[in-house]
């Protein structure tokens, strides 16, 4: 895949935030790794800042595990209402937002995620919780997701919820099903499996990089960093996850080759950087 107009050679008299600024709405008590994996794969991928908002334990660890992520800490185990008009005071700061990574699966945060989807006017990725929380106004998704720039990453199982529609492994009817979808819901698909299938609702794109190895957690949110990371650079939807999808595969498929069956997800960041200067040349 040609990067080139993803990452051209950059301007001496560049400046810190031209290169995208992004907000993560990510993490809980529990899931504490989710906005790390977010971060630092979208400082990998080229953004300029990256803020970590969530709550405080996960919020706390990020900002000790590596000091280049800006955190705000939201005081509690998970997201709730009082927390909302600060996050949507932030957001209009930012040049695209990640929505969902480990937020936990609450109804009261899910209530706070349609909110801040509603809301928001930035182009976003919607992840994981995001998406089960999407699937709690079934009849309502088109119309909030209309006119918006929105990217959604689920696995097939998210795939179901989100649609009533159950996927099998063969790619023609993936294909058909995620284009299907993302027309009728007003969005870009980024269908995760063995092959990624991407969608607006009328062109359909296959990932092939990748590796069967690629199953440790934390590789969907790297994915969904890089392509936050890219969306800051106002690429528009299908380029910009075409490119995160390419990204994502080919480090995650350098890593396993050197650590097979002890691949981490963590071992794929080194990489994405060598991936794009490769191919952005």
């Amino acid at each position: 895949m040609d990067l080139k107009e993803i990452y051209p050679p950059r301007e001496k008299w560049t400046h810190k935030g031209k290169n995208g600024y992004l907000l993560v709405i990510a993490g809980s008590k529990k899931y504490t790794g989710s906005p790390i994996f977010n971060a630092l794969a979208a400082l990998r991928a080229g953004a300029d800042l990256v803020c970590c908002l969530g709550p405080e334990r996960a919020t706390n660890i990020a900002a000790q595990f590596l000091p280049d992520i800006i955190t705000f800490p939201l005081v509690g185990d998970y997201l709730r209402k009082k927390h909302l008009p600060f996050i949507l005071k932030q957001i209009p700061k930012f040049d695209s937002l990640i929505l969902g990574c480990g937020l936990g699966r609450s109804l009261e945060t899910f209530q706070v995620v349609l909110e801040i989807i509603k809301k928001a006017n930035l182009p976003m990725v919607i992840e994981a919780d995001g998406i089960r929380a999407l699937s709690q106004e079934k009849e309502k998704i088109s119309s909030i997701l209309k006119e918006k720039k929105i990217v959604l990453t689920p696995h097939s199982k998210e795939f179901e919820i989100l649609t009533g529609e159950k996927l099998t492994t063969e790619i023609g009817e993936r294909k058909e099903k995620v284009k299907k979808w993302a027309k009728k819901l007003n969005c870009l698909i980024l269908l995760k499996g063995h092959l990624d299938v991407i969608s607006d609702g009328q062109e359909v794109f296959l990932n092939e990089t990748g590796s069967p190895f690629m199953t440790k957690g934390g590789f969907g949110d790297i994915l969904t960093g890089i392509l936050g990371a890219i969306l800051a650079r106002k690429v528009n939807l299908f380029e910009a996850a075409k490119a995160a999808s390419f990204i994502n595969g080919q480090a995650g498929q350098l890593a396993a080759e050197k650590y097979g069956e002890g691949l981490l997800a963590s071992d794929s960041f080194e990489i994405i950087s060598q991936v794009i200067k490769n191919y952005a040349k």
